[in-house]
């Protein structure tokens, strides 16, 4: 089924509040550096696959939207939906979808796996800014399948094709996953 990289699929099951933990149990966000060095621009996802990304953020479709959360237990907004799942791995991550544009290493679309970022521009795509995001979950051709928290239709957590509407606000494909080079 994935055209990149490993193709086991583990299966998570979500807990009514799983969300990432400090030391004495407060809910807390792990964000990339914002400190202007490289690192800020690196998202270090250590052993983690696509696989198991992918797998624990289809644990979240059907979550309400809901404008700048985190929260599973609120509903997320896009930037918040990719926080969250990043997080459950420990993996740091920007926390706003503008953040996102800087983080290396883009790709073609054509190139695209399970597992990389898609980055779009805002509801106005004459604004080439970004201000949505998900992460592609199928990949095959011109055919890509992405998971995204959108304030649209679907109104929270879903799966979306890449429709013509979507490619009118297409940004860039982000590569977090090196195994998806190999």
């Amino acid at each position: 089924m994935f055209s990149c990289g490993r193709s086991d699929k583990p299966d998570y099951t979500a807990k009514p509040k799983d969300t990432v933990q400090d030391k004495v149990g407060r809910k807390t966000v792990i964000l990339a550096p914002t400190d202007g060095t490289d690192a800020m621009n690196t998202i270090n996802t250590g052993a983690t696959s696509p696989q198991e990304l992918i797998a624990f953020a289809r644990t979240a479709i059907g979550i309400p939207y809901k404008y700048a959360s985190s929260n599973p237990q609120e509903g997320f907004d896009c930037s918040g939906f990719i926080t969250y799942v990043f997080n459950h791995f420990h993996i740091a991550v920007p926390r706003t979808s503008t953040d996102f544009t800087n983080v290396k290493h883009e790709v073609p679309l054509q190139s695209a796996c399970p597992g990389d970022l898609i980055l779009f521009t805002g509801t106005d795509s004459h604004i080439r800014t970004v201000g949505h995001m998900g992460i592609i979950t199928e990949a095959f051709g011109d055919s890509v399948k992405f998971i995204h928290s959108t304030s649209g239709r679907a109104n929270g957590v879903t799966i979306s094709n890449l429709r013509p509407a979507y490619m009118e606000r297409f940004v860039k494909v982000v590569r977090v996953f090196k195994q998806n080079d190999e």
